[in-house]
């Protein structure tokens, strides 16, 4: 049974640059039918996330999607975890941030990522 993020985690994480255009996230969380984006310098390092509800924000002001930069919407300097963490702490982190997507990180690198609707399906399943 699953017991840490790192069981749970998408691996596969979607990555954009901060110099990548608000309108390249967005197009890149469409096609792999995702919520948020890990932002990335150097090709390694997290920096920040975009979020829906970053892009929401910025299509709210106006924002223009061809022209608007990742570093401009972002939230930098994400909150994150280890594949260590246990699945209640990282439940916790997201209920008490109201975050619905939580990075896995080690050693400052994206291994994967944590939505509130993989924990929740853990949680359902968990329960029958």
């Amino acid at each position: 049974m699953a017991t840490t993020v790192e069981d749970l985690m998408t691996k596969n994480v979607l990555t954009v640059e901060p110099s990548d255009t608000i309108g390249e996230a967005a197009e890149k969380m469409h096609d792999a039918n995702v919520g948020a984006v890990v932002v990335v310098e150097d090709m390694v390092r997290i920096v920040g996330i975009v979020t829906e509800r970053d892009l929401l924000r910025a299509v709210a002001q106006r924002a223009r999607a061809a022209e608007a930069r990742v570093r401009q919407w972002m939230t930098a300097d994400p909150l994150t975890v280890t594949p260590e963490t246990s699945i209640d702490e990282a439940a916790q982190i997201m209920f008490d941030n109201n975050f619905r997507h939580l990075p896995v990180v080690k050693d400052g690198r994206p291994l994967g990522i944590v939505s509130l609707r993989v924990l929740s399906r853990w949680a359902f399943d968990r329960s029958k």
